[in-house]
Parts: structure tokens; C-alpha cells; sequence
């Protein structure tokens, strides 16, 4: 049987990165030699991104040495093919939820593919990785924007232990 379960470790740099302070524009302009970068906007330190739960397939059975696939959908619906008998019903999708400043539009990247790996050395793949969010998400305007994700995963008769991996999601004001 094989566990899988994420956790976005990635995220904290996002934060990081847009909470970073820049130096203030100084009395003498011909002083110093010129920046030439974009200054960023003031309310870009506001975006925050939160996991509330992590994709987590929990206990999946293959039946006989054939390959199969599991499916969580950000619905919560689930599915099964191949040698896997069926989905855990203790299996969860991931959701996450962003706070900045209210109205404004944001990009959320998510990866389309990702790794897993065991403790013994073992590789699996999560792909088809998708959410429930709109082709063009808005925080609302009390500035939160919630979506939900899941994602397929494939697994081999010989494909046995447990397996973890980060599932890295960017999100930035447009």
C-alpha cells in the first residue's frame, strides 16, 4: 500500500520575497547611480498564501501485480483504475487560501507534474494536478480568495511504501 500525503514547504519563500522592504528614493538624484528596476507596489507586501489541508491520498491497495491510478478531484470526488481496489475514504483534497488586498486580481501557479519519493528509494509521480479555481481569480473584497487542488497519481505493483513530496504553488497580484 502507498501513502501520499504533501505539504507546501516552497510557500514561505513567496512570502518572503514580497515582504522584502526597499530603500527609499534619497534627497540627491544625481548623487548615486540610477536604478533602472520597476519600484513595486506598496500593496504587494499584503499577499499571503495559507495551506488549510494537504493532498493526501492516504492508503491506497493494488490487487495483483498490474498498474493503477487514483484520482482526487478538487470537487472531493475521487476514482480508481487498474489493480487499485479503490480511493480511502479518509483521502483529502488540499485547499489553500489567499489574503491580500481586497478586488485585486492574482496569478496562482500550480505545477502540472510532481515527485514523490519513499524512504526506501522509491520514485512515484502525482500529475494532471489541477484546481478549482477560476481562469481568472479575484481576491473578494474582504481581500481572501479560497480554491481547492488534487491530482492523479500512478502507481506499479512494486511501487509499496510510503510517499511524500512539496507541492509548490506561486501566487502574485497582477
Amino acid at each position: 500500500m502507498g501513502y501520499v500525503k504533501f505539504a507546501a514547504l516552497w510557500l514561505s519563500a513567496v512570502a518572503v520575497t514580497a515582504a522584502m522592504s526597499w530603500p527609499a528614493d534619497g534627497q540627491c538624484r544625481l548623487c548615486a547611480k540610477p536604478e533602472t528596476a520597476v519600484a513595486p507596489d506598496a500593496s504587494d507586501a499584503g499577499i499571503s498564501l495559507q495551506i488549510e489541508s494537504s493532498l493526501d491520498f492516504d492508503r491506497l491497495i493494488l490487487m495483483g501485480a498490474g498498474d493503477g491510478a487514483a484520482v482526487i478531484r478538487p470537487d472531493g470526488s475521487s476514482a480508481a483504475q487498474g489493480s487499485l481496489t479503490d480511493v480511502s475514504s479518509r483521502a483529502m483534497v488540499g485547499s489553500a487560501s489567499v489574503h491580500g488586498e481586497p478586488n485585486r486580481a492574482v496569478r496562482v501557479e500550480l505545477p502540472r507534474r510532481i515527485e514523490l519519493f519513499s524512504n526506501g528509494g522509491g520514485q512515484i509521480a502525482v500529475d494532471d494536478v489541477g484546481s478549482d479555481l477560476p481562469a481568472l481569480p479575484r481576491l473578494d473584497s474582504a481581500g481572501n480568495l479560497s480554491f481547492r487542488f488534487g491530482g492523479r497519481i500512478s502507481i506499479r505493483g512494486d511501487s509499496d511504501g510510503q510517499y511524500r513530496g512539496d507541492l509548490p504553488i506561486t501566487v502574485e497580484y497582477q
